[in-house]
């Protein structure tokens, strides 16, 4: 998966995004996060891990291990047992992140929700 040239690209420790941000990641990867992981060489030469994540204003690569990736999913209540997210945290963030996705578009000054009723407007 190549980051797409004009995006800024973010890399940083999972502990250090914004709880908003760790609700998306959770969304993307329900099942856990060692499954995606992807390698590359870093800069000093070291062959790295990182779980790829992509935002409408961002590429982020969030750096964990498959050691430190199965940690975050076992310390978190978010997930059950197995490492799946809990069917009602998956509600609950669904709902809550496309409230934000409906904030964003009021900006773009098109009526996305309701596009009923525009036709009798134009007789």
């Amino acid at each position: 998966m190549n980051a797409p040239s004009s995006k800024p690209r973010v890399i940083k420790d999972f502990d250090k995004l914004d709880v908003e941000i760790q609700e998306q990641i959770k969304l993307t990867y329900p099942e856990g996060f060692e499954d995606n992981l992807i390698y590359f060489t870093n800069k000093e030469g070291k062959r790295v891990s990182a779980l790829p994540f992509e935002t409408e204003e961002k590429y982020y690569l969030v750096r964990m291990t498959v050691e430190e990736a199965q940690q975050i999913i076992e310390d978190d209540d978010d997930y059950d047992a197995d490492g799946n997210l809990k069917d009602d945290i998956k509600e609950e963030y669904e709902e809550k992140h496309a409230e934000d996705e409906d904030i964003e578009d009021e900006g773009t000054g098109f009526d996305i929700a309701d596009d009923e009723g525009e036709d009798e407007d134009e007789d």
